[in-house]
């Protein structure tokens, strides 16, 4: 593995771009460079995301997102405790209840913010669900942790937790040890989950597992020093970078798999993965273009051969901010005063 990249310091994270992207109704998925597109509306899937970010933060600044944005996840949760996704300008939810990434992802957010007696109470009526999805299951395990991290031996978080390591899959042969038969996307998000149930469940052997797919996974994603990250169509077994169009989030998967890593390892090793990370979005990454707009507070939409896609939507806009919390949590020497 590479050495960390060195830079004089690493930018904080910023919150005037999602402040930008949201109104009452909730948070714009997209955005035209960096106007919000009203006619797209709104999703669970960005507004979770959201909500796990504003709660990481100390203090009142964010209070009034992290309260509009719960209101909007709780709004999206079906009586039987599956959740909707998209949600019209309007107010009005389009979809039917899921138990697809929306239904992980508003579990993640709810047990971030479990101090909340109202997000507790959600997240035990969501969590009795099971999903067919790897990737939904495991983002349903984050928020299960979180729960756990203030309420231990909460029996319904442990129960999801018990149940993740079918779904997401254990290591395979040394050849392609990845539990899938490609990389897809989010992909770093799978051994943290593992990471995560292990060391709730106190199983060594978990943890071994998650710390095995993500060295191997980080690995498989450095060329020449930086991040190459796998794209938005994926990467098999006999495939190799660079490719493009590499996403934001699958750097910010990486940070948080990373940090969750070293919190249970104390291994600096994670902590390279960190600083790679929050550098691919600082433009040491293969088209040598920064995806951070210093100027807006956001996050590009995707990486391209011949630059970026200059739109500022809000998964890309909270990856970059969610990456910049981790750098600022583990690598507070190179953070500067949070803004925004």
């Amino acid at each position: 593995m590479s050495a960390p990249v060195r830079y004089e310091h690493f930018p904080a994270p910023s919150f005037t771009h999602l402040r930008r992207l949201t109104d009452a109704g909730g948070l714009y998925e997209h955005a035209l460079g960096t106007t919000p597109r009203r006619e797209h509306g709104y999703c669970v899937d960005d507004v979770a995301r959201a909500l796990v970010v504003v709660c990481r933060e100390d203090g009142p600044a964010q209070d009034d997102l992290r309260e509009q944005y719960l209101s909007f996840v709780l709004a999206a949760q079906d009586a039987d405790g599956r959740f909707r996704n998209r949600r019209g300008t309007d107010l009005r939810f389009l979809d039917a209840p899921s138990v697809d990434d929306c239904w992980g992802r508003a579990l993640w957010a709810l047990g971030t913010a479990s101090a909340d007696p109202r997000a507790l109470a959600a997240f035990e009526r969501g969590a009795r669900w099971r999903s067919p999805s790897p990737r939904a299951t495991a983002f349903a395990a984050l928020g299960a942790a979180e729960v756990l991290s203030r309420r231990p031996g909460h029996g319904i978080a442990l129960d999801l937790l018990a149940a993740t390591p079918a779904a997401v899959g254990r290591p395979g042969g040394p050849e392609w040890p990845w539990p899938e038969p490609r990389l897809a996307y989010a992909n770093a998000l799978l051994p943290e989950a593992l990471l995560a149930a292990g060391a709730a469940l106190d199983a060594p052997a978990l943890v071994a597992d998650g710390l095995r797919l993500l060295d191997w996974l980080l690995d498989v994603q450095i060329r020449d020093g930086h991040l190459s990250l796998v794209p938005a169509a994926g990467r098999g077994p006999f495939e190799s970078g660079p490719a493009f169009d590499q996403q934001p989030l699958e750097a910010a998967a990486l940070a948080d798999a990373c940090a969750r890593a070293h919190e249970l390892t104390g291994q600096d090793r994670w902590l390279t993965g960190i600083s790679l990370a929050t550098a691919w979005f600082l433009g040491d990454n293969d088209a040598g273009t920064p995806l951070h707009d210093p100027e807006s507070g956001g996050g590009c939409d995707g990486l391209e051969r011949d630059g970026r896609n200059e739109n500022q939507g809000a998964e890309s806009t909270l990856a970059l901010v969610s990456t910049l919390q981790q750098a600022a949590a583990r690598l507070p020497a190179r953070a500067l005063r949070a803004a925004g």
